[in-house]
């Protein structure tokens, strides 16, 4: 298929995520102020990186859906920046670089986090990959980005279906951690 954008949501329109049985999202996708108020990250001030922290350890590693899936379904609003077959990448709501493209599977077939990887899950790992470098290519990166894979509690993965960052648009540093 041939790759495709989406509009962003006009401005002034927002999102409410709600929690379902089950799902918890991590917290760089909502945040819930005191008194059950809930706010798009960024609202005030954004996120720290106790809460990042917070995150990673918030959730149990499992197969259960997360919110990728509902962003797949289109249930949940999404900047959408690239789509194919196999994979879909939209804009970070809580971006970490002037680019930050989350990019995901479309089918996570038990591929929670790369050290859940097994042989059936090659061709779909390097899908991710190339699809980096052909957003990266479309968003103007020629100067170089990252490609970020957080994983397990350790690695400060906060949402348990494989997903690579691209970040760019600005000069990284080293070491990243």
């Amino acid at each position: 298929g041939t790759p495709r954008g989406s509009e962003a949501k006009p401005e002034g329109q927002s999102s409410k995520l709600i929690r379902y049985r089950g799902f918890r999202p991590p917290v760089h996708f909502i945040y819930q102020a005191p008194g059950g108020d809930h706010h798009q990250p960024g609202a005030r001030g954004g996120r720290s990186m106790a809460s990042e922290k917070d995150a990673a350890l918030a959730p149990v590693p499992n197969d259960n859906p997360t919110i990728f899936d509902k962003i797949i379904k289109k249930e949940i609003p999404s900047t959408v920046v690239y789509e194919d077959e196999k994979v879909l990448a939209f804009r970070d709501i809580n971006p970490q670089a002037p680019t930050h493209i989350v990019i995901i599977p479309k089918v996570k077939d038990g591929l929670t986090g790369l050290s859940k990887a097994e042989e059936r899950h090659v061709e779909i790992l390097g899908c991710l990959l190339y699809a980096a470098k052909v957003i990266a290519k479309q968003e103007g990166l020629e100067d170089g980005y990252r490609i970020v894979i957080n994983d397990g509690p350790s690695g400060c993965q906060s949402v348990y279906h494989i997903h690579v960052h691209l970040l760019g648009g600005r000069q990284m540093n080293w070491p990243p951690g």
